[in-house]
């Protein structure tokens, strides 16, 4: 949904399944719970949610390649900030 399509995903560690309940213990998703009782948009959310990890993907990967780039650039900027470095560090920076 809008509001929430751009929001950065998070794992609440307390809330995991794994955390929460005991071993041999059943246990459901609402999803499958709800289409179970008349709930029509499990394929959606599915293929919707299918749209998000490509997009995620590809945008992890495009992280990742900017990171390698700064990464390779600041390796060869490393000798010509040496000066530049120990004044800011004698500066407390």
């Amino acid at each position: 949904p809008h509001p929430y399509d751009k929001v950065k995903r998070k794992v609440i560690p307390a809330a995991l399944r794994v955390v929460r309940l005991k071993p041999g213990r059943k246990y459901t998703k609402m999803g499958d719970l709800a289409n179970n009782v008349g709930w029509k948009h499990q394929e959606l959310v599915s293929s919707l949610e299918d749209k998000r990890r490509a997009k995620a993907e590809v945008f992890f990967q495009k992280k990742k390649a900017a990171a390698a780039l700064k990464a390779k650039a600041e390796e060869a900027a490393a000798g010509d900030l040496a000066k530049v470095n120990e004044v800011l560090a004698a500066a407390g920076h």
